[in-house]
């Protein structure tokens, strides 16, 4: 299981790694594995500003849809286009080609609240 430490991690298994004043958000390796193979990402919210904790979309395995919630308050700027033709880039690279929308952070973005790596494995390992 690979727990990168220059992200920062939510309860729901989301990550968000910060890069200047755009940050990437993803699902975490534990949630992909869990969740089995992916077969679809759905992204709706491409322009809207969405507090922490909302939904921002929804990721289709096989036997069931999740949905996915941003970690803290952003405007959505686009989606990971290669997970439209290629939704197993999540599963193969969950922190790398595998990410699902960029985000701009509002100033109340609050990524005090989220976890880090320790913190993250120390909630999965329960």
């Amino acid at each position: 299981m690979n727990f990168p430490t220059n992200v920062k991690y939510t309860k729901d298994h989301e990550w968000i790694r910060l890069e200047g004043d755009i940050a990437y958000v993803g699902i975490t390796d534990y949630a992909q594995d869990q969740l089995g193979d992916i077969v679809f990402v759905d992204v709706q919210t491409e322009g809207e500003t969405l507090a922490a904790g909302d939904t921002f979309g929804t990721i289709e395995v096989v036997k069931t849809v999740s949905d996915l919630f941003i970690p803290v308050a952003a405007e959505v700027l686009e989606q990971n286009e290669a997970l439209a033709d290629h939704p197993e880039l999540v599963n193969q690279d969950p922190y790398g080609e595998g990410w699902i929308i960029k985000v701009k952070p509002t100033e109340d973005a609050d990524f005090d609240s989220l976890l880090d790596a320790e913190a993250y494995k120390a909630l999965i390992n329960g």
